[in-house]
């Protein structure tokens, strides 16, 4: 074991020149077996970079479930649009952090050698999604270019420069803490779109007096069903078209849509004095892409709504409303929260998994975060991670971390609910399980006034009953998230800098180049309850739990203390890293 940093000091210098080997795992099909070449990664030739490209050194690449979806689909994943990979390969590796090693001659004004960056995977190109690690090649390789397709997209440069105070392993992870903290980041739109089409839909008979104190400028088209005279009348005042479609039957909506927007649904809905559950129903089904449902009445409806759990998730479908008679009174960041009750009791269903332990984390380290978190999960041995890694924490923050098996007892969850809210339930729910059951019976545990968060994402058409009455009666909330955004990335960036957040907590097995494959398919078997991060530059470190890490090289594992840190990173690479 070295004595001195000599190594690590070395590395973080770039090599001044083309290496002579470039192992990477490129992907030619569907399996794992499909990676690398027998087995093995194979050498992937590499050039200095062209006027617009970096050459770039991998340090960390994190893996994620969705990579396991690729391997599953091949060619057919949606971001990969029916790519034949026998003949165009792609790689995975989207969780990546980078070394800049050669600057292209245009770019010599933004980059320079040496600069570390992390890669913002979520790319678009003319509205389409390129995203690195599936349409772009991704960073299971220890080198290779990037240029335009990363550099030069929608949004710019896709690249994010990282502070030499974080670790490796923290820079990668930023990509999937981007997306925990995405999912308490506004990202519903909160007021009807300007020059959309609304739709509005009464209730014969209504005598509420209902109107609009604002917003109703907004829409290029509203359409009107059995809507109160004096709101057709404030509609007519807007300039906007006006189209009546007045004693319509929920089932004839559908053709309503289709006549109206093409099929694409109405970008602003709102349902006045809604009493029956199979119209709204009908109604939340027309929502746009990104749309929303605004429910204003004063009465519960007859029963629960069957909602499409994954347009919450993936189309960032809003549902919000209020007890009227301003129907506006239901828009804006005021009346619609997405982040933890402070002091609140939260609940998190698959707790235990990689990213459910990261939302625990997060929220035991907000400073005004939840007074008390619970953790649930069907995998005890998971569970008992989670308690050794956080309930540390939860000590240190005096917070409350309350951990339930609900396996052996359906009716456990439900108890400890109960006990830990006096009956009123939580305030908030996260739901890390893509199942659309799970989904819907967690949201039974939500306070009136609460919210639930779908951050796994279940297929779109996964329909589940769910409280909308809560919505506009007690303002719950009903939120998801997809991905994550540049400012996202940038956010965790700043919060490590700060000492605010961890990243490298959630880091539970390591391993260098050769072990890509090898952890690939650990997480096809769910062997390890945290985090994998390979390390391309290092090689002849085979994958192995921290546990296992400490056992094998004690001079690492008396840095792991609660989890990793950038100490044991340290002497990872003073271990395991050889010069070229």
């Amino acid at each position: 074991m070295p004595a001195s940093d000599e190594a690590y000091e070395a590395y973080r210098r770039p090599p001044t020149r083309l290496p002579d080997e470039n192992l990477g795992w490129n992907t030619y099909g569907v399996g794992v077996e499909a990676m690398g070449r027998d087995g093995a990664p194979e050498h992937i030739d590499v050039t200095h970079p062209g006027p617009d490209q970096l050459l770039v050194r991998v340090d960390a690449v994190g893996l994620c479930y969705s990579d396991v979806k690729l391997i599953r689909q091949g060619g057919n994943h949606p971001k990969l649009y029916g790519r034949d990979l026998s003949e165009e390969p792609t790689r995975l590796g989207h969780e990546a952090t980078v070394t800049v090693v050669e600057v292209g001659e245009d770019l010599a004004d933004r980059y320079q050698p040496g600069q570390r960056l992390a890669i913002q995977p979520d790319i678009y190109v003319g509205g389409r999604s390129t995203a690195y690690g599936y349409t772009i090649p991704g960073g299971l390789i220890q080198f290779h270019l990037i240029g335009p397709e990363v550099l030069d997209a929608d949004d710019g440069a896709y690249v994010i420069p990282v502070d030499d105070s974080i670790g490796y392993a923290a820079a990668a992870l930023s990509e999937p803490w981007a997306c925990v903290e995405a999912a308490y980041t506004q990202r519903r739109r909160l007021e009807p779109l300007e020059g959309g089409r609304m739709w509005i839909v009464g209730q014969p008979g209504d005598e509420n007096e209902y109107r609009f104190s604002r917003y109703l400028d907004r829409p290029a088209l509203i359409v009107l069903t059995d809507a109160p005279e004096a709101i057709a009348a404030q509609a007519r005042r807007t300039g906007a078209e006006v189209i009546h479609r007045d004693g319509l039957d929920p089932s004839q909506y559908r053709a309503l849509s289709d006549e109206l927007t093409g099929g694409d649904g109405f970008d602003d809905i709102v349902l006045l004095g809604p009493r029956r559950a199979e119209q709204v129903d009908k109604t939340a089904a027309l929502i746009a892409f990104r749309g929303t449902l605004n429910l204003v009445g004063d009465r519960p409806l007859d029963g629960l709504v069957a909602v499409d759990l994954g347009r919450i998730h993936y189309h960032y479908t809003a549902y919000y409303g209020n007890p009227g008679p301003d129907v506006a009174a239901s828009y804006g960041e005021e009346r619609n929260r997405c982040e933890l009750r402070p002091g609140g009791v939260a609940l998190f269903v698959g707790a235990a998994g990689p990213m459910g332990q990261m939302h625990i984390q997060r929220a035991l380290e907000l400073p005004d975060g939840p007074s008390t978190i619970i953790a649930s999960d069907v995998d005890p041995t998971r569970l008992a991670v989670l308690e050794a890694k956080l309930g540390p924490l939860a000590e240190r923050r005096e917070r409350r971390l309350a951990i339930v098996d609900p396996s052996a007892d359906p009716e456990a969850l439900a108890a400890i609910v109960e006990k830990e809210t006096a009956g009123r339930g939580a305030d908030d729910v996260i739901v890390t399980v893509p199942v659309g059951e799970t989904m819907s019976d967690s949201a039974q545990l939500m306070a009136p006034d609460g919210m639930l968060v779908l951050f796994a994402g279940a297929p779109v058409g996964t329909v589940g009953p769910l409280d909308l009455s809560a919505v506009y009666l007690q303002n719950a909330q009903y939120t998801g998230t997809s991905g994550s955004r540049i400012s996202d990335q940038q956010l965790v960036i700043d919060k490590a800098v700060a000492g605010l957040l961890s990243p490298e907590r959630s880091l539970a097995a390591v391993g260098g180049i050769e072990a890509g494959r090898d952890g690939v398919q650990a997480m096809l078997e769910g062997r390890f309850a945290g985090k994998i991060v390979i390390f391309p530059q290092l090689k002849g470190l085979p994958l192995m739990g921290l546990e296992e890490l400490a056992e094998r090289y004690p001079a690492i594992g008396r840095h792991l203390g609660d989890g990793w840190s950038p100490e044991a990173e340290r002497e990872l690479i003073e271990t395991f890293w050889k010069p070229a």
